[in-house]
């Protein structure tokens, strides 16, 4: 799970509540046709922009990026130096009994490849076609997002200028305007409130987070074809490592 997530959207929401009710004038910010009209407006555009599978998509999607717990780099290594030796040690066959203590389907995948005898270039096409659908999903759920941060606040405009139409239509009653003024300009606060603290924040974490994503997928592909070429397990070691910076070599250096 990401913490950081969790952490980032419940402070932020905390800090600008308990900055509005800090002033005394909490329930001032309270002002549901004004939030529907932004809320609803968004969601709206963002079904004329997209099909309806990518809207209903997107869901699914922030919740992997916010609970799937990408395998770090070391165990990825560790993993497929074990498996080399095994290989090397008593065959492919031997390496069935292993798939069942790995929880990533997609290394399981390749793993059951190579067991059933697939020679490294089938593995490797198969398994990077799904890398690149992977990334497709991922690009298509930024997309949306980063299209809803921008119409939010947009569509906060427009409530802004519904608000002050009718509030200089009411020019007869001065003691008014103020209240009215206020009213308009709490959509502009939703739809800045809603893009900065929400939207704009996780399209740049699914980013960060499908870029790790694909990496992980790639060190799998590379580490299963070079078991099923023959390598030895220093050598799968070595070419594992190019994925990681030279800083962080030392780290996730596995034992063979």
């Amino acid at each position: 799970m990401d913490i950081a997530t969790i952490i980032g959207v419940v402070v932020g929401f905390l800090v600008v509540v308990g900055s509005c009710v800090a002033g005394g004038m909490g329930k001032a910010f309270i002002h549901i046709p004004s939030l529907a009209l932004t809320i609803g407006g968004m969601l709206c555009a963002t079904l004329i922009h997209f099909s309806l599978p990518q809207f209903l998509g997107i869901f699914s999607i922030v919740k992997k990026t916010i609970l799937t717990k990408i395998p770090p780099a070391s165990d990825i290594i560790q993993n497929m130096v074990n498996f080399a030796a095994i290989n090397r040690r008593d065959g492919a066959l031997a390496l069935e009994q292993e798939i069942p203590k790995l929880k990533d389907l997609f290394f399981v995948k390749g793993m059951q490849m190579l067991v059933d005898g697939q020679d490294a270039e089938t593995i490797r096409d198969l398994l990077t076609l799904e890398i690149d659908y992977l990334r497709d999903r991922h690009a298509t759920g930024k997309k949306i997002l980063e299209f809803m941060g921008a119409a939010a606040p947009a569509f906060g405009m427009i409530g802004t200028l519904i608000g002050l139409v009718q509030m200089l239509k009411n020019m007869s009653s001065p003691d008014q305007i103020g209240a009215g003024m206020a009213v308009a300009l709490l959509t502009t606060f939703y739809g800045a409130f809603s893009a900065n603290l929400i939207f704009i924040p996780l399209a740049g974490k699914l980013g960060i987070y499908s870029k790790a994503e694909a990496t992980a997928k790639e060190m799998i592909v590379e580490g299963v074809c070079a078991i099923s070429e023959g390598d030895s397990p220093t050598v799968i070691r070595e070419k594992m490592q190019i994925f990681v910076s030279q800083g962080r070599r030392r780290e996730v250096k596995a034992t063979v």
